[in-house]
């Protein structure tokens, strides 16, 4: 299309006041909003911030943490290597080794030779969670969770039956064990990386 064809529609930029060209009706609603804020806190007490670390936050009971992989009542990890959670991962931040479970465990074929979640790749979507047959993995509350390496961010077996360790108390398994009265999955955690 050429620039003095006669089907080209010139649109001109709209006229802009003084005030527009200032931004001064944009400030004064982003003021009103703010002030709005203020007053609801200071009058009707309704804030949302905490004074962390002193004041842990107690994270929405639908809220997705670290993982955690559970262990049976013999203190096995409940894993039975059958690479579904890593099948379902979107991120593909799961890694399984399976291998033949021992001659005295006879409840199951195989077991988790190596499990390793890399808690930076993952999005914590829950998909792991939900295609697990045997609910061996579970995402927890805990969401303070540092590290200074990447290193330190891949979670492997022992760490992540570590994870089950701090947090069997304050969060029973969802789908075996009802939790004792008291005790609910909101609670603040201590964090399983020191």
């Amino acid at each position: 299309m050429r620039l003095d064809d006669p089907k080209l529609k010139k649109i001109e930029p709209p006229r802009l006041s003084l005030a527009d060209r200032f931004f001064l009706p944009q400030v004064a609603a982003g003021l009103l909003v703010t002030g709005k804020h203020i007053l609801d806190v200071l009058i009707k007490d309704t804030a949302i911030t905490v004074q962390y670390p002193e004041v842990q936050h107690v994270p929405s009971p639908v809220y997705r943490g670290v993982h955690r992989l559970n262990k049976d009542e013999e203190g096995r990890p409940k894993c039975v290597a059958c690479m579904l959670c890593a099948t379902a991962c979107p991120a593909h931040c799961i890694d399984i080794v399976g291998a033949t479970a021992p001659e005295s465990w006879p409840d199951r074929e195989k077991y988790p030779e190596s499990f390793v979640i890399d808690e930076l790749r993952c999005i914590y979507c829950g998909m792991c969670e939900e295609a697990c047959p045997v609910e061996a993995i579970e995402l927890t509350g805990l969401y303070d969770l540092t590290g200074l390496s990447r290193e330190e961010m891949i979670f492997d077996k022992t760490k992540l039956l570590s994870v089950f360790d701090v947090t069997r108390d304050a969060e029973p398994m969802k789908f075996t064990t009802p939790p004792p009265a008291g005790t609910g999955p909101t609670q603040a955690l201590e964090s399983p990386v020191s």
